[in-house]
């Protein structure tokens, strides 16, 4: 999509002129002057915007005018400089003008022929839409025209098959009616089995009252009879702790007494060993030194009545 214009031919044209007139030249600028006074990079910078392709073809399009304006060659002979110098700087603003004239008529006939060209354009396009349009009518009318071909058939065969449900409804009919009947006879065997079903409910509820309270009687002769024998186990396990308490005691007193007794046995045999030192420190002391043969022999039986006499102290 092209950017917008900063720019109008009006303010190109105007700035044109002017950087010609600042030039100052006595003579018509020609093709080659006007180049060399006005260029596309003068001109953008002159504007302070502008594209450099449009600016160059309006350059192109301005010089085109301004040479073949006839211009160049307007100098008379025998007309004092002043003289010469107003009706050049006359000439130049009627030529301007004349040129502003131009372009304006040039860019009015651009702009009619653009509007008509658009305007021929949005034609081409309406008949082509319109054509397009009456394109697809006639394939929406084609088909439609299938279309209403196809409902015309499916409406034969609906009729047809609505003539044929009409038949299947009235044997239909026929069969509901029977159904009807059956049904009543039905309702009515359903009733009396009904009835038989409540007198025989009835008959067994009343049986079912009855057993349940003989059940209920033996169930209370039976509970009553656990709550004696519950209070008979509770007494007796009452008991059963008691003399399980009791006979714990006696297991306790017991592992006191046997733990007393294996202290003093223990004691008893500390001292017997400790007399037994001292019965043979004193024998040794006491005793002349025997022979060997004989003083083995008082030392065995020395520790065989010691051993005789401890053993008699644990029996007791």
């Amino acid at each position: 999509m092209p950017r917008p214009a900063t720019t109008t031919p009006d303010q190109i044209r105007s700035t044109v002129l002017a950087m010609l007139a600042e030039a100052g030249d006595a003579t018509p600028a020609t093709g080659a002057r006007f180049r060399k006074l006005v260029s596309v990079r003068k001109l953008r910078a002159r504007l302070g915007a502008g594209d450099p392709a449009t600016l160059s073809r309006a350059l192109n399009a301005i010089e085109a005018e301004v040479v073949r304006s006839g211009l160049s060659e307007i100098a008379i002979p025998g007309l004092p400089p002043e003289i010469a110098e107003q009706m050049h700087a006359l000439w130049q603003a009627a030529v301007a003008v004349q040129l502003d004239d131009v372009v304006r008529l040039k860019r009015e006939a651009q702009e009619a022929i653009d509007a008509a060209e658009a305007a021929r354009t949005d034609a081409e396009m309406r008949v082509e839409l319109l054509r397009q349009e009456i394109t697809e009518l006639r394939s929406a009318l084609t088909a439609r025209d299938a279309e209403l071909a196809d409902v015309r058939a499916q409406h034969a065969l609906v009729h047809e098959r609505c003539a044929t449900l009409d038949a299947a409804a009235v044997e239909r009919q026929a069969a509901l009616d029977a159904a009807v009947t059956k049904h009543a006879e039905l309702d009515r065997a359903h009733v009396e089995a009904l009835a038989a079903a409540q007198h025989r409910y009835e008959a067994l509820s009343k049986q079912l009252l009855q057993e349940t309270a003989h059940q209920r009687e033996a169930l209370k002769k039976e509970h009553a009879q656990s709550a004696s024998q519950l209070k008979f186990a509770e007494r007796r396990i009452a008991a059963l702790e008691a003399e399980r308490d009791r006979l714990d005691g006696e297991l306790a007193h017991e592992r006191e007494a046997r733990q007393q007794a294996v202290g003093e046995a223990l004691a008893l045999k500390a001292v017997n060993a400790q007399q037994h030192a001292q019965l043979g420190d004193l024998l040794r002391d006491i005793a002349p030194k025997p022979s060997r043969a004989t003083t083995h022999t008082g030392l065995a039986s020395a520790k065989r009545t010691a051993s005789g006499t401890a053993a008699k102290r644990k029996s007791k």
